[in-house]
């Protein structure tokens, strides 16, 4: 399960772009915007860090 969970986090951060683009597009709330956003960068943070190679112990 090495790349899966990576592969999804990084799949979920492109749906909550397309949905921050969207919500933007169709005039959402700032606060609803800013979240979506949030939270795509998170996850593709996420994604992109645990693929990192790091200590294992």
């Amino acid at each position: 399960m090495g790349g899966v969970l990576p592969t999804l986090l990084l799949i979920l951060a492109g749906v909550l772009v397309g949905g921050t683009w969207s919500l933007h597009k169709q005039g959402a709330p700032r606060g609803a915007v800013v979240v979506t956003a949030l939270l795509a960068v998170l996850a593709t943070a996420g994604g992109v860090l645990w693929l990192l190679p790091g200590d294992v112990s």
